[in-house]
């Protein structure tokens, strides 16, 4: 009988880093994490607060495909509470992470070292290919604050887009 030949490294280390992948997919769950009827915690963040849906004045629908938010820019006004609906149409798992430039920079490292870390917050949805999710919040805080999908390789991947909350006017309060 003959020996096995031991297989290169390189066909060993593909094998493990497909199977690390399907495993975090799989840990990270096609489920959000809390149920729809958890009383949401408002934690004041640099970038708002999680907002009331009697207080929304305005809907934004942002559709998540393979790695690309559409829009990718969402332009607010101070103290805006706003809904934003989450149209999964890619083929995997996505979510949609609210926060500022460091802070996403920041989880997704976390995400990176600790793939199976399980969080839901007010400012983040996780949407399952084909379903929808939405976040409610109130833009509370001028300024340029960011989203991101931080599963694992998306955000590295450019799956980023940007908010710009910019102080009313007084002509558009007296509107």
């Amino acid at each position: 009988m003959r020996a096995a030949k031991v297989k290169p490294l390189a066909t060993i280390a593909a094998a493990l880093w497909l199977t690390l992948s399907v495993v975090d997919a799989i840990a990270h769950g096609d489920e959000s994490h809390k149920p729809k009827d958890a009383q949401v915690v408002k934690e004041q963040k640099d970038w708002g607060i999680a907002g009331s849906a009697k207080a929304v004045r305005r809907t934004f629908k942002v559709t998540m495909t393979n790695m690309r938010f559409t829009p990718d820019r969402l332009d607010v006004r101070h103290g805006e509470t706003v809904r934003i609906i989450l149209s999964n149409e890619g083929t995997v798992l996505h979510e949609f992470v609210l926060g500022t430039k460091k802070d996403l920079d920041e989880h997704a490292a976390l995400m990176a070292k600790f793939p199976h870390m399980q969080h839901d917050e007010p400012y983040m949805a996780h949407v399952p290919p084909g379903k929808t999710g939405e976040i409610v919040w109130t833009f509370n805080r001028a300024g340029k604050f960011a989203f991101a999908c931080l599963i694992n390789g998306h955000y590295q991947a450019g799956m980023v887009g940007s908010v710009s909350v910019v102080a009313a006017t007084v002509s558009s309060v007296m509107r």
